[in-house]
């Protein structure tokens, strides 16, 4: 049994995305999708609604292989990328999907480190303003500094910091009962 297929760019648009993705474009002004297997170059699928769309090759990748899917946010949709949003919707519509849904999240912890460590960073961060001060006098009292420089030595005090971190959270940790 041979069935004719119809190739029309309608026909393959619907057909290869189907409704759910077309839900992307009630965020996104513009949908992009880089595709890339093993065996093939890789395609880039690009469409800003409307019924058309482009399909070329793609010189540079920013994957290796599988799929990647951008989306051109809205300017009147811009909640749909804060962390809290996306975990909404991720939980409300996608929790029972047998692959892993994961979000780059920015995430802080506690980090202990000593006086000097702190200095080191801070002095780091404010080059601009040392090299201004660099260039006035100094006045120092070389008997207290000594006496400083010795208990410093002896008793060195930590500090806790918070430090900025980026982890993969897969927010759908659920799996579906039926697999």
């Amino acid at each position: 049994n041979h069935r004719d297929i119809s190739t029309s760019c309608e026909s393959f648009h619907e057909g290869q995305f189907g409704v759910g993705f077309y839900s992307a474009y009630l965020i996104a002004d513009k949908v992009t999708v880089f595709s890339k297997n093993n065996d093939d170059e890789g395609y880039i699928w690009e469409s800003s609604a409307g019924g058309s769309f482009t399909i070329k090759p793609a010189n540079e990748m920013p994957i290796e292989r599988g799929t990647m899917i951008v989306l051109t946010i809205k300017e009147d949709q811009a909640e749909y990328l804060e962390e809290k949003r996306i975990k909404e919707v991720v939980k409300t519509h996608s929790q029972f999907i047998g692959y892993p849904i994961k979000l780059v999240c920015e995430k802080e912890r506690d980090k202990e480190v000593s006086d000097d460590e702190e200095d080191e960073e801070e002095k780091k961060e404010d080059k601009d303003e040392e090299k201004s001060e660099e260039d006035k006098p100094k006045v120092e009292d070389l008997d207290e500094e000594n006496e400083d420089d010795d208990e410093k030595k002896t008793d060195k005090k930590k500090k806790k910091i918070k430090e900025k971190y980026l982890e993969d959270e897969e927010l759908n940790k659920t799996k579906p009962l039926w697999t």
